[in-house]
């Protein structure tokens, strides 16, 4: 019944992102990172969970698109086009091989950029201050430093900060 109920959310949940682009992407993207956590606390398990996950991330990042297609500013709406389908490609690869290194070559940089435009627009955007692909390219740059350990752990070395988590700090907390 948990793996149903952690599903529901991951449909349900990231319908906010139409509303409230910012809260609705935030939201979407901590259950991502809880949602197998949640399982377990409820009792359930998740076998051969990672190609669900993987669709279900898309499906919010889909949402988070359509959001970017309305932006009018035009090189942040190209480099979020960019960067899904870049996403995209990494998922279809590791769909298609069952091989999670695709992950880390082709990371969730959409994400972060989606949340980064939101979160600076009026500031940065809005003011003309990123005008040229060298600016996006160097945000891009300071993103990826930001993901990159994320990535490296999880679909590199394979090894879940989540799990660690737990197995040694939620048995203590009771």
């Amino acid at each position: 019944m948990s793996p149903i109920f952690v599903i529901l959310l991951r449909l349900i949940i990231p319908l906010l992102i139409f509303r409230r682009p910012l809260l609705g992407g935030m939201a979407s993207a901590l259950l991502d990172a809880v949602d197998t956590n949640i399982v377990r606390i409820m009792g359930g398990t998740f076998p051969n969970y990672q190609q669900l996950d993987k669709c279900l991330d898309t499906y919010y990042l889909f949402f988070e698109l359509v959001v970017s297609l309305g932006w009018d500013h035009k090189l942040a709406k190209q480099t979020s086009v960019i960067l899904f389908l870049y996403r995209v490609a990494g998922v279809v690869l590791f769909e298609i091989t069952n091989t999670r290194v695709f992950l880390f070559f082709f990371p969730n940089l959409f994400e972060y950029f989606f949340l980064f435009f939101l979160i600076f627009k009026r500031r940065y955007f809005d003011s003309n201050k990123v005008n040229s692909w060298s600016r996006i390219v160097l945000i891009l740059v300071l993103l990826y430093i930001l993901k990159f350990p994320q990535e490296y752990l999880l679909h590199y070395k394979q090894v879940s900060p989540w799990l660690w988590f737990t197995t040694e700090v939620l048995p203590n907390l009771r």
